[in-house]
């Protein structure tokens, strides 16, 4: 289960209901933020048995509205949408949510979770406070392994530590990977470690974090999610609603065998130029579309009508 945060920008828009102030993702760098009006979304996306992201929960808002509390409200509540639909899962979140609040929600809800960690992150170890940039320096990746991040292969090596973290003192691991990034990147899961293809494993599920990153930028550029002219705030959260139908329903199509009739079809009108790719969004886009682009005059071209019979004039004969 991943969940994440985006944003929808209108740097134009005047009279929409309650617009806010956003970071542009877009626009920003590590570096620098813009920031633009628009508003926030809030996702949750379960994956498939091939690996694509389906939304469960799907929610834009601003922090404009009257009865705003906090973004957390909708982080809960999509914690509290996936615990109601999966009786267990192990979510994904980037460094965004390394806040003890989280920790003590998933550990309410009784399920699993990999986040990623910051450098002002303080984690108990032996009975001593330390941070956890401190623990990357102590240690050294002894496990060596090939992982896919960001579109290249990369060669890492990973270490691991069991430590307490300040929202409870449940045990929970520090796993450390070294060499893909300048700085060691530090995830925290209450995951059970006892090999290190446990160790492994759970770099791995971190990694799958670039599928829902994927899936904002084609449900962006796809259905032009920024380019609505709606106005109403309900309206535009029932318009995300429609988009997300049509994005689950482009997951179920990538579902189907490699060798099923519809789905060679979508693919050869789309004509892609490589043949094999880890996300198949795009392609069977383009293919429904192209297949659409015939039928210019609606569905009534698919009844057959029937032909009138001849009225032919009749005269009345007299005797």
């Amino acid at each position: 289960m991943h969940i994440d945060d985006t944003d929808v920008v209108k740097p134009h828009g005047y009279e929409f209901e309650s617009l806010g102030r956003v970071r542009d993702g877009s626009a920003s760098s590590s570096s620098k933020s813009i920031y633009e009006k628009g508003y926030q979304v809030t996702e949750a996306c379960a994956m498939t048995s091939n690996g694509h992201p389906v939304s469960i929960f799907s929610k834009l808002h601003s922090s404009q509205e009257k009865s705003y509390k906090s973004i957390n409200t909708f982080t809960f509540s999509a914690m509290q949408r996936g615990a109601d639909l999966f009786d267990k899962a192990t979510y994904v979140m980037d460094r965004g949510y390394d806040d003890n609040k989280m920790f003590l929600k998933l550990d309410e809800l009784y399920q699993d979770y990999v986040i990623r960690l910051t450098k002002r992150r303080k984690l108990l170890l032996h009975n001593k406070w330390v941070s956890a940039t401190e623990l990357c320096n102590r240690r050294k990746g002894k496990i060596k392994s090939n992982f896919f991040y960001k579109g290249k292969d990369h060669v890492a090596y990973l270490s691991h530590v069991k430590v307490q973290v300040t929202a409870s003192r449940k045990n929970v691991y520090l796993v450390l990977i070294y060499g893909i990034t300048e700085s060691p990147m530090m995830l925290l899961t209450n995951k059970e470690i006892k090999s290190k293809e446990d160790v492994i494993k759970v770099a791995k599920i971190y990694f799958s974090r670039w599928r829902i990153e994927e899936y904002f930028r084609a449900k962006k550029q796809i259905f032009q999610f920024e380019n609505f002219r709606v106005r109403n705030l309900k309206a535009i959260n029932a318009l995300n609603m429609m988009i997300t139908l049509c994005m689950t329903f482009l997951a179920h199509i990538s579902m189907k065998k490699e060798n099923n009739a519809l789905k060679v079809k979508i693919i050869e009108i789309a004509a892609p130029l490589k043949e094999n790719v880890h996300f198949l969004y795009y392609r069977i886009a383009k293919g429904i579309s192209g297949i659409l682009a015939y039928a210019r005059e609606g569905v009534r071209l698919w009844y057959k009508t029937t032909r009138p019979r001849y009225q032919q004039i009749c005269f009345k004969l007299i005797a």
